[in-house]
């Protein structure tokens, strides 16, 4: 069975001004679906995952700093840069 590829539509929102190395996290809007896409760090603490159960086949449980909620539209007026 041969995959169809998808190819998303991705608007570069912002990047973790508090990241130590640049990279993490960071958020897109798929213009075409109007979702988010994260990156950020993995969760892989024992305690933390088994506090928080199973994680459901296909998903993945990532920590998202706070601060990174200002570069989503609902919360900055629309502005990809703020």
């Amino acid at each position: 069975m041969i995959e169809k590829e998808t190819v998303m539509a991705l608007r570069f929102l912002g990047k973790d001004p508090n990241s130590p190395d640049g990279e993490s996290a960071t958020v897109w809007e798929d213009t075409e679906t109007g979702e988010y896409v994260l990156q950020g760090y993995v969760r892989n603490d024992p305690a933390a995952l088994a506090e928080l159960g199973p994680t459901p086949e296909g998903e993945i449980r990532i920590r998202w700093p706070r601060q990174m909620m200002q570069f989503f539209p609902e919360v900055n007026g629309g502005r990809a840069d703020a």
